[in-house]
């Protein structure tokens, strides 16, 4: 019960700030003179000159380039090259920045990716665009419903996946956005590699059997809330995203389902915006309405809109019907130019017993980071995370913080 209700106070903690008095972020602007960043030094040791824009060109756009060998989430070492453009479809000044993130990737075990996220603003954020769309190719462990199984207590599943997630919000008053989208989820060919099926191993009726497929299709309804300015680099602010999906047969969906997502953000400064020094928080809450969802579209850990949560545990290593999630993290510059700069954060999610939407275990990790300025312009930072959970350590790198 103690370990009870310390996680929902942490959880709490988010909508309290939430509810202090909201940074009016619309006419902040990042002065990056004096700032550095690796552009910079290339440009140094390679003597270029800097490519000057006139000051009315409104959509220049910021590209970070990443090419590199690390550990994708749930898999071995793998090869990824991780591209993100930022770009400004309105005056900075009244418009957000746009965001495109591209990051393919491959191992040598057969899993491979092709990820494309899109937030598209249009001139004075009126209206925003939210794009995920996925081709991968998998082989990746499971572990069942709920939580307290040990590290190796799994069975390794092989599919592969299609998403196209889309959808388009109005602006009603500023910061506040309400529209609708069209999500659909197709896994494929879903085979264990083992002498025990998925639906031996996890007792769990819907998308289970062996070589079986799985299309979900369904219309969301969208309630954002979103005063960060930059989704690579949030300054202080707010963010709230709601997302009620109805998964329908007329859509062409294997069965009727239904599901709510509800995630809530608040960054914190404790210093001069410039420099940075930010507290942020982060927590969601993902459940399946009903029955109907097929396994491998069950909240899990990792699967969050842009698989960023649970650094430090292994992706998908806890599911259930429902998933309960907080984050904390502080961000320091290092230098005063803002070209190196650190983090530490702590998370702890819990995954909803099997047959139930009960918590009992919860499961922490923590760790930290170095951020190194790729691109001072869309403010892109190249972050190396190191995370620890019980049984398991990884090293992330990627390109924009975490949350």
């Amino acid at each position: 019960m103690n370990k009870l209700l310390i996680f929902f106070l942490l959880v709490l903690c988010p909508v309290l700030l939430m509810a202090q008095a909201p940074v009016d972020t619309t006419n902040i602007y990042i002065d990056t003179t004096g700032q550095r960043d690796l552009l910079d030094i290339g440009n140094k040791l390679l003597k270029l000159k800097p490519r000057k824009y006139a000051k009315t060109r409104r959509k220049q756009v910021y590209f970070s380039i990443l090419p590199l060998a690390t550990n994708v989430p749930g898999t071995s070492d793998a090869l990824v090259t991780s591209t993100t453009a930022g770009f400004y479809l309105g005056p900075p000044k009244t418009t957000y920045l746009s965001t495109l993130t591209f990051a393919p990737y491959f191992n040598f075990k057969g899993r491979y990716g092709l990820p494309i996220h899109s937030s598209i603003w249009s001139v004075d954020n009126k209206y925003n665009e939210e794009g995920d769309t996925r081709f991968l190719v998998y082989p990746e462990a499971t572990w069942g419903l709920g939580g307290g199984q040990s590290q190796g207590d799994n069975i390794l599943v092989n599919y592969e996946y299609i998403r196209f997630y889309h959808s388009l919000l109005k602006r009603i008053t500023p910061y506040l956005y309400v529209g609708i989208g069209y999500d659909l989820d197709y896994y494929i060919d879903i085979n264990t590699s083992g002498p025990e099926t998925l639906a031996e191993f996890t007792h769990y009726p819907y998308a289970t059997s062996e070589h079986d497929n799985s299309f979900s299709s369904g219309v969301t309804f969208n309630l954002l809330y979103d005063s960060r300015q930059n989704l690579f680099n949030p300054i202080p602010g707010g963010y709230i995203n709601v997302i009620y999906r109805d998964n329908t047969g007329v859509l062409g969906s294997d069965n009727d389902s239904q599901s709510i997502y509800i995630d809530l953000r608040k960054y914190v400064s404790l210093g001069d915006i410039g420099l940075k020094n930010q507290l942020a928080f982060w927590t969601y809450y993902w459940t399946a309405l009903g029955s109907g969802t097929p396994y491998l579209s069950l909240p899990s850990i990792g699967m969050d809109p842009y698989q960023r949560s649970g650094r430090g545990i292994e992706q998908d290593r806890y599911r259930g019907e429902a998933l309960l999630y907080f984050e904390t993290e502080y961000r320091r510059d290092i230098t005063a130019n803002g070209l190196l700069g650190f983090v530490v954060f702590a998370n702890a999610n819990s995954a909803s017993q099997a047959g139930s939407h009960q918590f009992i275990d919860f499961n922490p990790a923590a760790g930290a980071g170095l951020r190194i300025k790729f691109n001072k312009k869309s403010g892109t930072n190249i972050c190396l995370d190191y995370g620890v959970s019980k049984g398991y350590s990884n090293l992330t790198i990627a390109l924009g913080e975490a949350f």
